[in-house]
């Protein structure tokens, strides 16, 4: 089975995969081409994760009033 690409996959699986990347270069066991290209994956990775928390936090900012507006959350003090 073919590996999904980054975009592809969720936000858990991406930390799951970039966990793994970083245990590995840790190690410093990695050849240094093998660890430039896990860390360009990680990197990647690291990028999906972020956007896909910005989306994340952007959509639960956002109420729904009972007209169908929507506006942004705001605590009142």
């Amino acid at each position: 089975m073919a590996e999904k690409k980054e975009k592809e996959l969720s936000f858990e699986e991406s930390l799951v995969n970039l966990e793994e990347i970083v245990k590995k270069l840790e190690t410093g066991e990695v050849p240094l081409d093998d660890a430039i290209g896990e860390f360009n994956k990680a990197m990647t990775l690291a990028k999906a994760c972020d956007e896909k928390l910005k989306n994340a936090e952007e959509a639960i900012t956002k109420l729904v009033k009972e007209n169908g507006d929507i506006v942004d959350f705001q605590v009142e003090e």
